[in-house]
């Protein structure tokens, strides 16, 4: 197996159900998926790590998966991170020009500027995300390198992190002996890969439903304007299905992805499927529509949560483009249909674009996050040796804050 390339990129998404992890190269003018690999995730609650130990051999094996399918070895990843230990706010920051004219000095001290705010000792800045710029009087603008004045100011979206669940998720890609290259807010990932730039535009809200949690989103006028983890995700509907019909919990979630509708009333009345016991019972013939008429009630839920979200970040009516949905748990049947009768806005399901190589086995909302990685990086990763032990959090949380200031 050949060891990794300088054009070779990885990233890793830990879920609360899944680990994966992708492979690709970057060329000139592609980004080419070369290996995919995939283990159960028995180590996460919600989005945070709550055993080590599970989290960095699912790891290890989704990371075995993927190298032998690309034929080649990896050291640097990016990973994604979600949760509710997740907090974000607006703020904002002014600086006095030097040449009264904009350069990218100026940028990097205006954010540094919105920046300088309390953050409590026990998180971390991870994104520091422009929204907008305004030069002296004039407000509204994106890009203002070039442009004369005398006082610049920024309007910026900050995402902070816990220290504790950054540093048990960078911990548990070093025991499975990868460094961690920089680290991505997960929601910001998938919409990197699911959207167009005209649905930036025109305002959209994305919900990554996961697991464990459901992570939004919401462009308005291209930039991120807010972000939130909700604590609602699949593993409810499987435990629900385990439940009312008393079966194991790995034939709930087979079900779940086989048979399972948001909407009782779409499918066959008549129609039955095999359930199987618990504790050597035998399987018995269920009805179709029980099982979704016990999944209905949970996703009209998980629906109102996100409507409620999307009403409090106070930009309901700035979302033309409508809700994208991604992430393993909105494949549900049913979901979209349900989703637009009760938001009463445009819905559609999100599949990750603008890669190529192994399409086919990435073509799946579930890997919106990875895929997103993968672009993050190709767009922003600039390669640099690295001695034996630099990969250390606190050479990690600089390194991270050094990319997201050339990023944004």
């Amino acid at each position: 197996m050949k060891t990794a390339q300088e054009n070779i990129i990885a990233a890793l998404d830990i879920g609360t159900t899944k680990v994966s992890i992708l492979i690709a190269t970057k060329k000139e003018n592609s980004i080419d998926i070369i290996g995919v690999g995939s283990a159960p995730s028995y180590g996460l609650r919600k989005g945070v790590v709550v055993n080590i130990e599970a989290t960095t051999e699912a790891i290890r094996r989704a990371r075995e998966e993927a190298e032998l399918m690309a034929g080649v070895e990896i050291d640097d990843i990016w990973v994604g991170v979600a949760g509710s230990h997740i907090k974000s706010f607006d703020s904002r920051g002014m600086i006095a020009l030097r040449k009264q004219e904009v350069e990218k000095d100026d940028i990097s001290r205006v954010l540094e500027a919105a920046k300088a705010i309390a953050v409590p000792p026990d998180r971390e800045v991870l994104h520091v995300i422009p929204r907008e710029y305004k030069l002296d009087d004039q407000d509204g603008i994106f890009d203002p390198i070039g442009m004369s004045g005398v006082r610049l100011e920024s309007n910026v979206h900050i995402v902070t992190a816990s220290k504790s669940a950054l540093a048990n998720i960078i911990k548990c890609a070093e025991k499975a002996n990868l460094r961690v290259a920089g680290v991505v807010l997960q929601q910001l990932a998938s919409g990197l890969c699911v959207l167009s730039e005209d649905e930036r535009k025109l305002g959209v809200a994305v919900i990554d439903m996961g697991g464990g949690t459901s992570d939004l989103v919401i462009y308005v006028q291209g930039s991120v304007a807010y972000t939130a983890s909700l604590p609602i995700g699949g593993a409810l509907v499987t435990n629900d299905i385990a439940v009312g019909l008393r079966c194991p919990q790995v034939n709930a979630e087979e079900l779940k992805k086989k048979y399972g509708c948001a909407l009782a009333s779409l499918v066959d009345p008549n129609e039955s499927i095999e359930v199987e016991g618990v504790g050597g019972r035998k399987p018995r013939a269920v009805l179709r529509q029980y099982l979704c008429e016990v999944i209905e009630p949970r996703a009209e839920e998980t629906l109102h949560f996100i409507n409620n979200e999307i009403l409090k970040s106070g930009y309901a009516d700035m979302i033309g483009s409508g809700l994208v949905v991604t992430g393993g748990a909105s494949q549900l049947d049913g979901l979209i249909e349900m989703g637009e009768f009760m938001l009463d806005i445009p819905i559609r399901r999100g599949i990750p674009k603008g890669i190529g190589g192994l399409t086919s086995a990435v073509q799946s909302p579930g890997y919106a996050t990875a895929v997103g990685l993968i672009l993050f990086a190709a767009e922003n990763f600039k390669p640099k040796k690295l001695k034996a032990g630099d990969a250390s959090f606190r050479v990690i949380v600089d390194r991270i804050k050094g990319f997201m200031n050339e990023i944004f």
